[in-house]
Parts: C-alpha cells; structure tokens; sequence
C-alpha cells in the first residue's frame, strides 16, 4: 500500500479546495463548508503560479484576488441560506403550538444565518465593485468564466442576495411573531 504525502493548507486556493457541497446537506456539512471558506477568506493568496486561472500580468492577478475574495463571500451567503433553512419552519399552523418553543428555538437559528449572510453581502458587493474598475473593463479570465459572470450579474443588480435574505428575515420573524402569539388555547 502507498502512503499518501501529506500537504500543508496554507493558502486561499488550498483551502477553498477543502470546501463541497453534499448531495444531501445536513447541518454539519454546512458548517464544515462554512468554516473551509471562512479560513479561506483570512489566508493569503499563493504564488500566482499557482493560481486557479493563468496569471500573466500584475493587472489579471489583481482582478483575480478581487473575483476570488468575491466568490467566496459568495459562496458562504449559500451556505448559511442551507444552514438556515434546515432550521427554517416555513409556516406556523395551529397544530404546532405543543412544539411552540422547539420551533421558536429553531426560527432563531435560521434567523441568525440569514442575518449573517447579509455582512458577506456586503463584502461581495465590495469585491465585485472592484473588479469591474474601468481598468479591468477589457480583461476577462476566461478560465473563471463563473466568476465573471458572478461579478457581472451583481453589477447588473441580476445577481442579489440581499433582496433575497432580507425577504427571508421578514418571513422568519412573521412566523416567529405568529408562533410568539399562540398559547394554550391555540390549539
């Protein structure tokens, strides 16, 4: 039997590579997905030789940190709209009212997801803003065709999860309101 060699998880790229989406995603997944980026976000980037896209110029590696840093930022706003929707009670029925605070306990959580995701909102609207600087007008990495397009659908306003996320906190806090309001007599 060959031993693997061991690596050290140094660098942006490396740790972003730990980061997968399961085909079904329980809360731990999520989390560890959220932790993968969140170390990815803080690392530095590595050499530009080993970047994820070919690197000629001091001018595409710019372009490439801003698409990168906004792609993560992007990447966990999903993860906590999954974390928090496996906590998420879509609606309040009557029947409920026995789980009352189980529920309420749970709405608490997906509330707190969604309002985290509204901060790296914000972060990847930054990112993006600084990729689609005039002076990256006519560059495009082609081999981060996603990203691009990412960056170019929150420039259009296509792309935007703030919309989205605050639709979400709405909803939640209306069926918190809603199970809030229940007592004994509900059901």
């Amino acid at each position: 039997m060959q031993s693997a060699g061991a690596y050290m998880v140094k660098y942006k790229e490396d740790w972003y590579r730990l980061y997968h989406v399961h085909y079904q995603q329980y809360p731990d997944d999520c989390l560890e997905n959220i932790y993968w980026l969140e170390k990815a976000a803080q690392a530095d980037f590595c050499n530009p030789l080993y970047a994820d896209a070919k690197i000629e110029t001091e001018k595409q590696w710019e372009k490439y940190r801003y698409l990168f840093q906004m792609h993560i930022n992007l990447k966990l706003i999903e993860q906590h709209l999954r974390l928090g929707r496996i906590y998420d009670k879509k609606v309040a029925y009557f029947y409920d009212a026995p789980w009352k605070d189980e529920y309420l306990r749970n709405l608490e959580k997906a509330l707190s997801c969604y309002q985290a995701g509204l901060s790296y909102w914000k972060e990847a609207q930054l990112w993006a803003e600084k990729a689609n600087a005039k002076e990256f007008s006519f560059m495009t990495l082609t081999e981060l065709q996603h990203w691009e397009d990412e960056r170019e659908r929150i420039k259009t306003g296509k792309l935007d999860y703030k919309k989205m996320l605050e639709r979400e906190i709405a909803r939640v806090e209306n069926v918190r309101d809603t199970f809030i309001a229940m007592d004994s007599k509900s059901y």
